[in-house]
Parts: C-alpha cells; structure tokens; sequence
C-alpha cells in the first residue's frame, strides 16, 4: 500500500507523533525523515521533523489536516541520528519532539530559513614579506596574517580572535587583503605544529588506545594535574582525523573552551569548530552546519554538543570525566557523559573518560571489567607534583578568611617573582548581611536561602534563585543602621589582599567578574603574562587551565565540603581540592 500521510515529532508535551498530508504540490517521498517541516497546530503554527511515513492513520479523513511547507530539501538529522535521539527520549522519558529539536541550534527550531552556510576567504593580494613589513608595529595584524596564512576561512579568525572583523577590516584599507565568498568542502585537518615528544606513560596509553580504533570501549585515563593528557588527546585526534574521520572533544564549561580550543587550533590550523552557549545563533548555527556537513571534523564543545549531529564519528573525549557540569538539571535532563558513552558504541568508536580525580562509578566500571583503565603518574616535562599541607586555624586570627602563615607564604611567593592562587568557592563579598542589634540576617523573599552581599554592584542576590535587592541603609527589622557583612566571598578576599600587596596584579576569576562577552579570555592572558600576580577565584579556577607560572595556591575553607547536604559532597571536595593544588607545582 503507497504511503499517504507523514509521522511528525513536534514540540511540546506529547507522547505521540502526529499524522498529517504532504503539503500541495510536494510529493510525500520529498519529505525525508530528519526534514523540518510548519504545520498547523490547533490555532498556531508549529515547526516539526519528519519522523517516518505511513500509509494508514487512526484518524478520521475529515479531521487529518494538510502540512503546510516543507522547508528543508535534504534532511539536517540523518536516519541513525534520529535512532540515536528516539533512543535518548525514551531512556530520559522525556517527549521525542522536544528531544529531536534540542539537536537543533536555536534558529532552526524557531525560523523557517536555514542560513545558507557560505564563508568567506581572505586571500593576500601581496607577498607575505611585504604584508609584514606593512604591519610591523601592529601585532594584532600580524597574528590575523600568521593565521590566514595557515587557514584562510574567514570563520576560522574569528574563532581564534574576537577582534578579527575589525582587524580583518584594517588590512583591507591598507589593501593587502581582499574578501571573496566561498563554499568549505569536507576536508581533512592538517596538523601543522610540532607534536610534543611523549613519556613512557604517555606513548602506553595512546598505543593501547589506538588497537580499538574502529570498535567499541570505554577507556578510563587517570592523570594527574599536568601529565600530558592534553597531548595524548591531539596526537590520537590528529591519528582518527587522518583516516577521514570526526573527533568530538566534549568539556564540562564554557570556560574552558577558549584555552582547549586553542590548543586544537594551534595544532590543527585554526581549523576546529567550537560549539557553546555563549555563541550567537548565527555563529553556532553556521557551527552546527559545519558538525552535520563534516566540513570541520574536529569539534570542541560543551554538554549539549552530544546531541549534534556528526557524521563519520571515529573517537570520543570526554575532558574532566567527574565533572558535575556534565549534568543538565532542567527541561532534559541527562548526563552528556553517559550519552557520549551510548553514542560511541553505536559509532562502534573508542571513548576517552580523561581526569585526575574519577568518579566513583567510573572506578567501579573498571572493577567490573567494563571499562580499560590507564593511569598517568608522570608529570610531563620533569615538573614536580605540589607540596600539600593542612593549616589548623582554630587559633589563628583571621583577615578575611586569610591567616598569617598564609600570607608570609604570598609574601614569599611574590617576592620570588612568581604568581599565587587563592581559591575561595564562594563569590560576592560575603554571605550573608546581617543586623548586629536585632540578629536579622538577609534571607531571601523568594525561597529559603540566604542572599549574598554583592558590594561592588551594591547589590544583595540570590545565588539560588536569582532574585535581587538593593542593599538597605537600615534593618528592615529593627531600623538601626547596625548592618555588618559576616563571611567573606572572592570580592571580599580580592579586595584585602589588594590592600595588602597595592604593587601587585591582582587577577580575580569568578562569574562575576567574567560575565561580559571576552573578559574571560583577558583575564587569562594577564594570567600568562610575566611577573608576580596574584590570582583570586572559584572553581572556574581549578578545572583544566594551564597557569604555568602559579608556584602556589591557598585553598579557603578546605573543610566546607565535608558539610555540605549534598550525599557526594565529600567526593565533590577531595576532586575539587586535588585539581586545585595540581595548579601549582
């Protein structure tokens, strides 16, 4: 019997795929399944995919209605991405339409119109020497040449530089480049620098790695803070790239992917796509055309990157294995590092767990035999693993959550020209604001946490729900002017320790602090640059970066895990403190 009617997943709370007609005049084997395609929905119009066709429906003939347009030619979600997302929605029970259109950048799932997915090249119009001599006194300009030189795409500079548009514009002016549209074909990344050489260590993992190349596994690499599991990832990268196949990289926070994705385009010629909230939807929906087209097969990401669409998926890395991040805690809920493990053994590829503090079940996967365990223990290069020792402040005086031996130790640390990290695990000025006559305590309206004392926004906010008050000038209780911050946050501890040492840099890291676009990436190039500093901030601090010159770090409140309600809390600290310390030494 010929098929008649399509099978459509539209978002929503809906159990059920829905049956409708083809639109006029558009045969029903045009619209493939993984097209999107409007229809009408009660009084609205809604966007859906193509799930399947039938030649029955359930419903009554007068009552099924007519899709309105098709709006994709060819299907954006091939069929075993499809299997692999229906297979998401009812592991998660979560409703398939919502599910499949989470694999869609924003713009998709809202705009009939795809971007039509064009680049731009910028070509030298005269030879590379007189190109430099012209730019002598403008770095900037000069490493936007370095890179076109190595990759012309357009896109690729701005990825590697967010000034690009602007600097790409003045050598336009000066007449030394010119801009021409242009279609990427699939293609593969050509590593240009230098691989580092490896340890023993290092060359045993990629060796046991590599023999599952093309089949199925899950590989546990434990390595401690500095070990070259960095490396290891870019070498076994560039190997699967060369057969012609797709890498995904997948990291637990934004934060994380300018310095990873710099490493990859360093090693790949700017040729690596980068996929996270923080894009605009133009820029990552060309991104996700690029994963879907295999255009760029190397893709770094955050946790929704898992649901992509990539063709040709040959290896899989899931960078800092135990991080919570991992976890998406609204709407769908799902473990991004659970799902790689699913999709790489439908790609029949290797996976990667990399970390220096595993999960607890990731350590019994390897107890049971389910995964292959490689450890790490070598700090590459010859650097030595940090000193550890624990500070007993019951009869200390405290400044700021800072005692005396704690601050002989950064005046020590300074004084060698070297650069000191503090990390405290709470931002703001303090805690909570509180009233000295009466006790009152700055409890929030809305839910039952405290708010946290924001003094240089002059703010009092809910780092629970959200909500935000000025700071009063009296007691809302008792009306006396007796308001004291009790506690200290990163603003607190930042702004003592200026005061301390007036002649030192002064670096802090928190969301606050990182919450315009591209701040983040300036604060950690001042972090490179040369000469003592010192270096306040929360766990944006401690997960993955490379701080080179850091000899020495303070942990605040060590101890506070051990009270906290969650039942890993005690987990969560002892990684929390072993990353930390693994900044220095």
């Amino acid at each position: 019997m010929p098929y008649r009617y399509l099978r459509i997943a539209l978002p929503g709370p809906f159990a059920q795929l829905f049956d409708y007609i083809p639109p006029t005049i558009t045969p029903i084997m045009s619209c493939q399944p993984g097209c999107r395609i409007l229809v009408p929905f009660g009084r609205q119009r809604k966007i859906g995919v193509v799930i399947d066709h039938a030649s029955e429906t359930a419903i009554a003939p007068t009552k099924i209605r007519r899709a309105d347009k098709l709006l994709d030619s060819s299907p954006f979600i091939l069929a075993e991405d499809l299997d692999y997302l229906r297979w998401v929605a009812e592991y998660y029970h979560y409703p398939l339409g919502d599910v499949i259109l989470a694999a869609f950048p924003a713009r998709l799932r809202k705009q009939p119109c795809a971007l039509p997915y064009t680049d731009q090249v910028c070509r030298l119009i005269v030879d590379p020497a007189t190109a430099f001599a012209a730019v002598a006194r403008a770095p900037r300009q000069q490493a936007i040449l370095k890179a076109l030189l190595k990759n012309p795409m357009y896109s690729a500079l701005q990825a590697l530089h967010k000034d690009a548009k602007k600097i790409v514009g003045c050598l336009q002016q000066k007449g030394l480049i010119c801009l021409s549209d242009d279609t990427p074909e699939p293609h593969k990344p050509v590593c240009t620098a230098a691989e580092y050489p490896l340890n023993a260590e290092q060359n045993t993992v990629i060796q046991a790695i590599q023999a599952t190349f093309g089949q199925f596994q899950v590989h546990l690499l434990v390595g401690v803070t500095g070990s070259g599991k960095t490396e290891v990832y870019l070498q076994l990268a560039n190997q699967v790239l060369q057969r012609g196949q797709s890498v995904l990289i997948l990291v637990p926070e934004i934060g994380l992917t300018p310095q990873l994705a710099e490493r990859y385009n360093e090693r790949f010629s700017n040729d690596v796509t980068v996929i996270h909230s923080g894009l605009t939807n133009n820029a990552r929906e060309r991104a996700w055309h690029q994963n879907r087209l295999g255009i760029t097969p190397c893709i770094v990401g955050t946790r929704s990157t898992i649901l992509n669409p990539i063709p040709r998926l040959g290896l899989i890395i899931v960078d800092e294995e135990h991080e919570p991040a991992y976890k998406q805690q609204d709407g769908l809920r799902y473990s991004a590092r659970d799902m790689a493990i699913v999709r790489a053994r439908r790609a029949q590829c290797p996976v990667i767990l990399g970390t220096a503090t595993p999960s607890l079940e990731s350590l019994h996967n390897v107890h049971t035999g389910r995964y292959q365990h490689h450890r790490m223990q070598q700090r590459a290069g010859g650097a030595k693993p940090p000193q550890l020792s624990i500070l007993d402040i019951r009869d200390q005086p405290l400044q700021a959550g800072i005692s005396e031996p704690l601050r002989n130790a950064l005046q020590s640390t300074l004084a060698a020209g070297d650069q000191a990290m503090i990390y405290l695990n709470r931002r703001g000025y303090a805690p909570v604001l509180t009233c000295y006559s009466c006790g009152w305590v700055s409890e929030c309206d809305q839910c039952d946490a405290y708010q946290t004392l924001h003094r240089t926004a002059a703010q009092l906010r809910c780092h629970h729900c959200g909500a935000i008050h000025p700071i009063p000038t009296a007691c809302p209780a008792c009306g006396q002017h007796d308001l004291h911050p009790l506690g200290q946050g990163t603003e607190k501890v930042g702004d003592y320790l200026q005061d301390m040492f007036p002649d030192v840099p002064l670096i802090r890291i928190d969301r606050d602090a990182t919450s315009r676009k591209g701040s983040l990436q300036s604060l950690i190039s001042q972090v490179h640059t040369p000469g003592a500093a010192i270096l306040v901030g929360t766990q944006m601090l401690a997960k993955g970066h490379h701080f080179p010159r850091v000899t020495f770090v303070g942990v605040l409140d060590a101890d506070s895990g051990l009270f906290s309600a969650d039942f890993r809390g005690s987990e969560r600290m002892a990684q929390l403190l072993t990353q930390v310390a693994g900044r220095a030494g």
